[in-house]
């Protein structure tokens, strides 16, 4: 059996602050407990892939992170920082950012609205839009991060759905600081667009940016991964370096043919 880790791998300094930090983490809503105690280290420019499933609770600690769902107990470090994020928009101003598989952008907006969705940059007394600002500073980011669109000026609703996701992990990585968590990037995708996605999530970890994952396919985890931790019915079962472990084991965890790690 592989080493079990919590912590980040091998190559991170001692003096390197996680951008995530999650101890003891348990959700539980009304007389169900959604997660048991979860704990988890991400460090810069690391991929965690996070399986399990369904019901598993993934999407529910996605939640957690982003503010969407306060925890019942435990505690969320951002930066080494308690995190207590009351809602989605103040754990964006602590730098999270999600990156999801319906994309929650507006579809009749061009791209450049979309990217400064909430954040809009104004100009002049009485405060109008600054558009051309907005939509050249677009322009640079996605060709940048060579997302493959018409132009910035281009409406949500005419591009297809590898493009949309493309635009939602551009915005990810604009505002995000450290920590980008993605539920289920690529599960609408086909084959070439899902491809291109996958570019972008390893774009992003040449950027530092520590990366929090949710997929079901094995494939793509054992792809893009650094680390693998397992959910099973809210508890989890374990976390695994990629390069030491095998889809023969994870699958164990996950189907409970394998018992959850002892503290």
């Amino acid at each position: 059996m592989s080493e079990v880790t919590d912590q980040p791998t091998a190559d991170a300094t001692a003096g390197d602050v996680p951008p995530l930090r999650l101890d003891k983490v348990r959700k539980e809503f009304g007389g169900v407990v959604a997660i048991q105690e979860f704990t988890l280290s991400l460090r810069r420019g690391e991929v965690v892939a996070l399986v399990g499933d369904n019901g598993a609770g993934k999407s529910t600690l996605i939640k957690i992170v982003s503010g969407v769902h306060p925890p019942t107990s435990g505690e969320i470090y951002i930066e080494g920082a308690p995190a207590k994020a009351a809602d989605a928009s103040a754990a964006r101003k602590l730098g999270v950012e999600v990156v999801y598989q319906d994309l929650a952008l507006a579809d009749h907006q061009p791209v450049y609205m979309n990217m400064f969705l909430g954040r809009e940059l104004v100009t002049g007394p009485f405060r109008r839009l600054d558009k051309k600002r907005m939509a050249r500073q677009t322009q640079e980011l996605v060709d940048e991060l060579d997302v493959r669109i018409p132009s910035a000026k281009a409406i949500i609703r005419d591009m297809s759905g590898g493009q949309r996701q493309g635009v939602a992990i551009s915005r990810a990585t604009h505002w995000a600081k450290q920590l980008v968590l993605m539920d289920e990037p690529t599960a609408a995708l086909g084959v070439a667009e899902t491809a291109r996605v996958e570019e972008l999530i390893l774009l992003l970890k040449q950027r530092n940016i520590a990366i929090l994952l949710v997929s079901h396919n094995l494939d793509q985890v054992f792809r893009l991964s650094d680390r693998i931790t397992v959910l099973r019915r809210g508890t989890q079962i374990g976390t695994r370096v990629t390069a030491e472990t095998d889809k023969n084991e994870i699958v164990s965890m996950i189907t409970g043919l394998q018992a959850a790690d002892t503290p």
